[in-house]
């Protein structure tokens, strides 16, 4: 392993009551590699409360701060640019997913030799084949707009990729960075995701899951994505479809 690094990018808007408790998990996390250091980023798209604050409170933690709103894909994108680990895992601010499953994925990439591991919800079990395993069904608390939601882009990404992915909208996905920084990645909201995974499959990228835990949060409790941003995911499979 020698010097490797992991690089943890955090996007963030206005997630002053999470923050604070993701970044403890995150820096406590077994990654499962000895000697695999850990760099993590978190880049404030100008919140309007204390997130920038609270995580420059935390000693190693990089902290970013955009100097306007531009939405979640822009602030992924800078975490991208500054990353300097073999390895790059984009983590959501929040805490519906959880640090502990980087060990579990990074072992898939590694060993696997893959490209890119995305963390599915929807596995069960050891099931890590280019299919997936066995589906689980909606979780405790998640919407049934979310799960059907999320669910049907796969069946979309199939059509319009030609591979099935069981998560493809999972705010936990890794990679080498050796194959996402390349990337000419120009959408600038919640549908980076897609365009990242159009790209990859449009290069022959090799792309494993792993299940994962999950943890829903609701509107209230500052869920931001919509029904408008499932419409936006269609478009985004099919702009890039071909790289």
């Amino acid at each position: 392993m020698g010097d490797e690094k992991l690089s943890v990018v955090i996007p963030a808007y206005n997630e002053e009551r999470y923050i604070g408790a993701l970044l403890e998990k995150v820096l406590a996390a077994d990654l499962g590699r000895p000697g695999l250091a850990r760099e993590v980023i978190v880049v404030d798209d100008c919140s309007t409360d204390r997130t920038a604050e609270i995580a420059a409170g935390f000693v190693g933690v990089i902290v970013h701060r955009r100097p306007r709103n531009a939405g979640k894909g822009e602030a992924v994108k800078t975490g991208i640019r500054l990353a300097s680990g073999e390895y790059l895992i984009i983590q959501d601010a929040d805490l519906e997913y959880d640090p502990r499953d980087y060990a579990p994925m990074l072992e898939a990439l590694i060993e696997g030799r893959l490209d890119a591991v995305y963390g599915s919800r929807y596995l069960q079990g050891d099931q890590t084949g280019p299919y997936g395993g066995l589906p689980t069904g909606k979780h405790p608390g998640q919407t049934w707009p979310a799960y059907l939601g999320g669910r049907s882009l796969s069946l979309v990404a199939w059509l319009l990729l030609g591979r099935y992915l069981t998560d493809t909208v999972t705010a936990l996905k890794l990679f080498r960075t050796e194959v996402v920084k390349p990337l000419d990645l120009s959408t600038r909201g919640f549908e980076l995701d897609h365009e990242i995974s159009a790209k990859l499959l449009a290069r022959g990228c090799r792309i494993g899951e792993v299940p994962i835990r999950y943890f829903p949060r609701s509107r209230a409790e500052g869920k931001k994505i919509g029904l408008g941003d499932w419409f936006r995911a269609v478009y985004t499979f099919a702009r890039y479809r071909s790289g």
